[in-house]
Order: structure tokens, then sequence, then C-alpha cells
């Protein structure tokens, strides 16, 4: 990759992961550039983190060549007398550059368990019996519903070939949400619970993964 350095998946411990046949994810042993924040010295992207001036949340960001990535992290309960939790990602992808970009599906891991995207869709009306006990529905989200997360760009298997395009100097926001593949993933305390561990989002664009690391204590309740 012309003015980076390549950084190879294998050695950042399961951050990438990429589909098979199936449309499963599974992790990527081969080589593939990547940048991660946090990782300035390893290759020419810049990484920085500020502060939503209305919320006051977290957000990382990454630069390179015109192309700035800011990712969020966030959290929400199942509910509905389901236990567990979804993990979500807001990314907002600025194309200052002079060519078109691709986004391509992302993908994520919990403590090296990888974490699959779930089954998003509007509502479940019109589809058949055993598609809806596999979809999640938009509207039940909170963090959808919060407007933490874009209703209008989202990264779902049943878009599997699905690709957003950024034309020059545009930008996109896109979600993904998946649930936490752990059996214990809260840690309560007075200031409230919050998932443990460490989570690691990417982000594909063109052919370079975007890969933001958060310790799950950072990670937003837009469930509440």
């Amino acid at each position: 990759m012309r003015g980076a350095h390549a950084v190879t998946l294998a050695v950042l411990a399961s951050t990438s992961l990429t589909f098979a046949q199936n449309d499963l994810p599974t992790f990527r042993a081969d080589g593939a550039s990547a940048f991660v924040w946090g990782d300035d010295n390893y290759s020419s992207a810049v990484s920085s983190s500020i502060h939503d001036p209305v919320t006051g949340n977290v957000i990382h960001k990454l630069s390179h060549a015109g192309i700035e990535v800011s990712s969020q992290a966030g959290f929400e309960s199942i509910g509905y007398g389901a236990a567990g939790e979804l993990l979500s990602f807001t990314t907002t992808i600025a194309n200052n550059t002079e060519s078109e970009l691709s986004v391509r599906r992302g993908g994520a891991s919990i403590d090296g368990h990888v974490a699959f995207p779930l089954s998003v869709v509007p509502t479940n009306k019109g589809l058949r019996k055993r598609e809806r006990t596999q979809a999640w529905e938009l509207i039940k989200m909170t963090c959808f519903l919060s407007g933490f997360l874009a209703h209008e760009n989202y990264f779902s298997p049943n878009d599997s070939s699905r690709v957003f395009t950024i034309p020059p100097k545009s930008g996109l926001k896109v979600s993904f949400v998946t649930q936490d593949p752990r059996k214990y993933p809260f840690r309560c305390s007075t200031d409230g619970c919050y998932p443990t561990g460490t989570v690691r989002f990417y982000v594909t664009i063109n052919t370079t993964d975007y890969v933001f690391i958060w310790l799950g204590r950072s990670s937003v309740n837009c469930g509440k």
C-alpha cells in the first residue's frame, strides 16, 4: 500500500474478519493493510480522541490521506426477559479526497471472541416465521431509537454483498450491532453496569481496515 506501512491482521490478534461462502465471519490469517487506533508509530495514520460537545461521549478518530473515520461504541441490555447485551458501533467516514470511496462490511471481536453482525431489519412484517425468529427489528432497539445509531445505513448479513459508496467531498454514517458472545459480559458497581474486557471494531474502506479498540467501561450506555 503506497504511503502506509502494511500491518498484518494476524499480528493484531483477532482484529479483522472475513466472510466465507456461508457468509459467516471467520478470522483471517493472511496479511491485509490496516490502521489501528493508538498504533501511530507503526503506520502513517493519525489517532486522536475528542469528546462529543453535546453528550460528552468519547469519539475515537483515525485520519489518513484525506480520509477521516470517527467511531463510538455503545451498549444496551437485550431486555424482553432475555439475558445478555447488544454492542453497538456508530462510525462516520469523511471523504475529503477527490476520489470515490467504497465502504464494506465491518466486524467486531470481544476479548478474542468473534461477534457476528445481527440480522437487522426495519420491521419483521412480511417475513416468514423462521426469518422473524432470526431478525432484530430496528424499531425495538434502544440505541437506534435514542439516535445513537443511524437508521439509514447499517451492516447486516441480509445485505451481505452491499457496499456503501461515498462520493468525493462528502460523508457517510453507518451502524453495526452485535450480541456479546460471552456468558458474563457485565460488571456492576455504584457507577452502573458496563461491559467488561476489550472490544475491537473495524470497518473496511477500499482495501484498508480501520480498527478501533475500546475498553468496555468506555462504551456509551445508549440503552438508557
